[in-house]
Order: structure tokens, then C-alpha cells, then sequence
């Protein structure tokens, strides 16, 4: 809910806007205890286990909203995926490793999950040429700008680097402010423009 509300203020009245909810589960980072996760979190370093199966799920719940979308007649490549920490996260990995060509991925304070499941060099997949809106707050404790700038080099390594762009953010935590906001409006009005 609380991106809904942020989104409202940069909208574009031709594009629809989806923010499903994360499921309730237990989370191993949160002493196991239940909260809205799209997978499981057991460390926060970048050589933490990951939560292999929970992510490969997510992305195919994901996949699962775009043929959704599809089946109502919005081509894929007229839809963008975004999110923040986590969702930013399952957003990029979904981009990755989706057989439906999109239009961008919109990485809000977040990381490359799995990367090491990648090979070296250049994807083959459809959305080598995806356009990727990458921003990071350079003060957050939470997942840190180095994460988000390891992520933005290996991402570059992986699709046409020409179309990745990475934002820093003065004294922005974990969390997002208004330039932020006005450059994922630019970038979403620039990716779908109205028809």
C-alpha cells in the first residue's frame, strides 16, 4: 500500500500501475518471525546462503502477473517491473530470466539476487537490451550502496550497458524521496510512452 500511495503522485494517466502484496512468511534475518517477504532472508552480506527455491518461486508468481496482464492485452514489452529492497531484488532477477520480453526494470535500493547462477558475459535472452533505472540511497544501513553499485557492474556485464543507469541518492536511507520519485516518472514516460 504504502507504493501506491507514492506512486500516485507520478503517474501517468495511460499506464497502469500493479503493487501486489509480498506473502507472510518467516523470515530468518527477523528471528523466523512472520512478516510480508518475497522470499526468505537469511543474512544481509554479499556472501550470505540465499533462499534459492523462494526466489526462483517469486519470479515465476511474477511471471505469472505478466501472462495475466498479456492474457487482458497489454503486450509484455509495454510493461515494466519495479520494486524496492526485495521487490527491486525479484524484479531484476525476473527481467533475467524471463522468456517475455519487457520494457524496463525500475531496482529501487537492491541487489542482484543469485548472481552467481548467471553465466559470465552477455545474456542471450530477450531482454539483453532491457532499459534498468537502478537508484540507492548513498546512507543506507540496510542494504548498502555497495551492494547497489556491485549489482549495477555486474549488470552491465550482462545487458547492453548503454541501457543501464544507476542513481545515488544524498543522504537517502533505506527508503526513497522525491527526486527519486521524478526520475522513475521520467523513466516510465519515457519506456511507455502513450501509444
Amino acid at each position: 500500500h504504502g507504493w501506491s500511495e507514492a506512486l500516485a503522485g507520478i503517474k501517468s494517466p495511460h499506464v497502469k500501475y500493479i503493487c501486489p502484496h509480498a506473502p507472510v512468511m518467516p523470515v530468518s534475518l527477523n528471528m523466523n518471525m512472520a512478516m510480508p517477504s518475497w522470499f526468505d532472508i537469511i543474512g544481509l552480506s554479499p556472501d550470505s546462503q540465499e533462499d534459492e527455491a523462494g526466489i526462483k518461486q517469486a519470479a515465476e508468481n511474477v511471471k505469472a502477473l505478466i501472462d495475466q496482464e498479456v492474457k487482458n492485452g497489454i503486450p509484455s514489452n509495454r510493461i515494466i517491473l519495479g520494486g524496492f529492497s526485495q521487490g527491486g531484488a525479484l524484479s531484476l532477477y525476473t527481467a533475467l530470466t524471463t522468456q517475455q520480453k519487457l520494457a524496463g526494470v525500475v531496482a529501487l535500493s537492491c541487489w542482484l539476487p543469485l548472481r552467481a547462477s548467471f553465466p559470465q558475459g552477455p545474456i542471450s535472452g530477450v531482454n539483453k537490451d532491457i532499459a534498468v533505472l537502478q537508484c540507492h540511497g548513498d546512507c543506507d544501513p540496510l542494504v548498502p550502496l555497495m551492494f547497489g553499485s556491485l549489482t549495477v557492474e555486474k549488470l552491465k556485464t550482462m545487458i547492453n550497458p548503454a541501457n543501464v543507469t544507476f542513481r545515488t541518492y544524498s543522504g537517502m536511507m533505506h527508503s526513497s524521496c522525491i527526486e527519486e520519485m521524478m526520475d522513475i516518472k521520467q523513466f516510465i514516460e519515457k519506456h511507455l510512452p502513450p501509444i
